[in-house]
Formats: C-alpha cells, sequence, structure tokens
C-alpha cells in the first residue's frame, strides 16, 4: 500500500476542536483550624480549569497550590488547543509530555487533574449527556465516610462532628491522629463513645508513626472497634506497610495511596502487598483518566479502591467503578465544593448520587459567591 492510501484521521469540525483554557485560583479559610498528625493548616487552595469548545465550558479542579494554574496556562494549554475534546487520552498523554522537563509529579500532575476532568466535563456536554454515561455506570450510587476529626479540634467539636454526621445517616466516619500519640487512645475511645457501638470507626495517621508505634496502637484502637487504619506509616514505606498489614489485628483494614501520582506507583504498591484497600486522588493523579488506570491496576490485584476527597469530583468517576468501596467525605472539600458550585451529587442515606440527566457533571459555578477568594487566573484563547 502507497502512502496516499493510507485512511487519513479526520479533521474535528471546529465545534469539537478546544478554544479555550482558563485557570483560576482560589484560596479559602477554614472554618476553624486544621492539623493532622504531620501538618496544619488554616486555608485550602482550589485551583478550577475551564475549557471551552463549541458553546460549551467545562469545569474541572484540583485541591494544591496556586503554582497549578501557572502550569495550567503555561505548558498544558498549549498541549490541549486546537485538539478534538473527544480525543481525551491523546490530550492526556500531551499533558504528560509537556511537563517532561519541568515535573509531572507533584503539581504537574495536580495541574493536569484539573484540565482532565474539565475534559470529561466539556465532551460530555458537546454529546448532551453526563459524564457518568459518558463512562458507563456501575453503581447507582456510592457510599461516603464522613472525614475529619482533626487533631486541632478539642475533645468536644471532634464529637459532636463525628456524631453529627452518624445523625446524617453516614454509617463510617474518620478521624485524625498521630500530633500526639500518647494522647490518641483517649481520643478514639472519646470518638467511639460519641458515635455509639454500630458506625464504623475510622482512623488516619498521615504516616506519622513509627513502626512498633503503629502496631501497638493498632491493638489498642483494635479494642474501640477501629476497621480502617490509614497510613500508619509514611506511603513510601512500603516494605513497613506490609509487615504491619501482616500482624494488623482481624478485620482491620491498612489503607493508604493518596500520594500516588501514576500508573508505576499504585502498581508497585499492590506488588509490595501494602495494602488492604487501595486509595486513590484522582485531582492528585491526572484526573478521571489517571484514576480510572489506577483502578484498573487495583482491579488486576484484586484490590478494592477508595476515593480520597473532592467527594463531589469523585461521585462521577465512582459511580463507574466496579470494586469502589468509598469516597471520603472530607470536611473541608464538602464545605467548599457547596461554596463553588450548583447541582452537586445529592447526599442521601450515607452515599452520593449522581443526577445522570444533568449534562456533563451537572455544575455551575457560583462565580458571583466565589470572586473573593480568587488569589490568581489565566487564560489562552
Amino acid at each position: 500500500m502507497n502512502a496516499s492510501a493510507l485512511p487519513v484521521a479526520p479533521t474535528a469540525p471546529a465545534s469539537r476542536r478546544i478554544a479555550r483554557v482558563q485557570a483560576s485560583a482560589y484560596r479559602i479559610p477554614t472554618d476553624a483550624p486544621e492539623a493532622d498528625g504531620t501538618i496544619a493548616w488554616d486555608a485550602t487552595t482550589l485551583v478550577l480549569a475551564q475549557v471551552s469548545a463549541g458553546g460549551h465550558t467545562g469545569l474541572g479542579w484540583t485541591y494544591g497550590h496556586a503554582a497549578a494554574a501557572a502550569l495550567i496556562a503555561d505548558p498544558l494549554r498549549e498541549a490541549v488547543l486546537g485538539r478534538d475534546v473527544d480525543d481525551i487520552p491523546a490530550a492526556w498523554v500531551a499533558m504528560n509530555r509537556s511537563l517532561r522537563n519541568i515535573g509531572r509529579p507533584g503539581v504537574g500532575l495536580m495541574a493536569i487533574a484539573a484540565v482532565d476532568v474539565a475534559l470529561w466535563d466539556l465532551k460530555a456536554r458537546l454529546h448532551g449527556t453526563s459524564v457518568v454515561r459518558l463512562l458507563g455506570r456501575a453503581h447507582a450510587a456510592v457510599p461516603v465516610y464522613g472525614s475529619g476529626g482533626f487533631t486541632s479540634y478539642s475533645t468536644e467539636r471532634l464529637q459532636q462532628q463525628l456524631a453529627g454526621w452518624v445523625g446524617q445517616g453516614i454509617t463510617r466516619v474518620k478521624m485524625k491522629v498521630g500530633t500526639q500519640p500518647q494522647a490518641d487512645p483517649a481520643r478514639v475511645h472519646a470518638a467511639r463513645v460519641a458515635i455509639g457501638s454500630a458506625p464504623e470507626l475510622m482512623v488516619d495517621a498521615n504516616g506519622a508513626y513509627d513502626a512498633k508505634q503503629a502496631l501497638a496502637l493498632a491493638e489498642c484502637y483494635a479494642h474501640e472497634g477501629v476497621g480502617w487504619f490509614e497510613e500508619p506509616l509514611p506511603s513510601d514505606d512500603l516494605a513497613g506497610l506490609a509487615r504491619l498489614r501482616a500482624r494488623a489485628p482481624a478485620g482491620m483494614a491498612i489503607a493508604a495511596g493518596e500520594y500516588g501520582w501514576d500508573a508505576g506507583y499504585f502498581r508497585r504498591m499492590l506488588e509490595a502487598g501494602a495494602v488492604d484497600v487501595l486509595q486513590i486522588d484522582a485531582t492528585r493523579c491526572g484526573g478521571f483518566s489517571g484514576f480510572l488506570q489506577a483502578a484498573a491496576i487495583a482491579h488486576g490485584f484484586g484490590v478494592p479502591v477508595s476515593a480520597h476527597c473532592a467527594p463531589h469530583l469523585h461521585a462521577h468517576v465512582c459511580s463507574a467503578v466496579e470494586d469502589v468501596r468509598h469516597i471520603e467525605y472530607f470536611h473541608d472539600h464538602a464545605r467548599i465544593e457547596a461554596m463553588f458550585f450548583d447541582g452537586l451529587p445529592a447526599l442521601h442515606e450515607g452515599a452520593l448520587r449522581v443526577d445522570a440527566r444533568a449534562p456533563g457533571l451537572g455544575l455551575t459555578l457560583k462565580r458571583n459567591d466565589v470572586e473573593r477568594y480568587r488569589v490568581t487566573s489565566a487564560e489562552a484563547a
């Protein structure tokens, strides 16, 4: 066959070519000081990507540093402008390549995440359907767990927050530990008293413990009915996590993975036998495209997944993943997403349900409400 006879890829009509990319960063104060086992913070930064084509605009976001907005403006915008919005895999590869000499892990993949989610939203809108219909639905609703219980909270606030979620019908709640390990058993006991014996109690050390502390406290927490021990050791200590998982009390799942950036990271964690449940964060691992890659790897190892933070964003992709256990209904992010968007997935009886009739992600940005939080913006057309 001569070159002239080779099939030529059709040119995308103008209505499907990406015409504009915008990025904005917003810094939102917390409603109280927050801390976990390793850091403390009093504000959260949301980076919003808006990608337009054919008279429609898709929204996507990540949580991280405002520097992600600068990377969206340059070089990610040049990687996607003019592309056919239907070809998200090609755009995803191009964005990753554009960061080769800048750095992909960290803020780079967070920036890609925001654009990738916006592309899925835009593609669905252009086709007159929802993201969950575009991906294919595996679940009508996805369970959540209430997450907060920061180490900066008083015992009274800890108890009120966790009991409040249980009162809303959320049957799993998670608290932070690790800032003062010697005080953690008493805090965990106070949490159990507040929520009663039936709800699942989960703890998250954010890698603050050493191996001996983690093992001793796992035994202690088991007496309080704790069924989930998240990042008892630093996530990069795969051998330590595997040893702890092998010795953990029966019925206690060891979880980690929220700092996973790419397929290689998740594969190494699973090959090491480090976790019972793999946590995936679409806002860190390259958006819905990266999340689906990680979930497929976990499926191959027979390990269920759980979505880390950004609950209303994850509701869409988790509805399409077979082996998903739940979504983290993180206090800070749930509050911010309600401030920023109309049309959020509905929380009912402890689960998030996506409206498959709504176009795209079904969200509308509350522009006037959020403008006061803006710290930077960039646009390309």
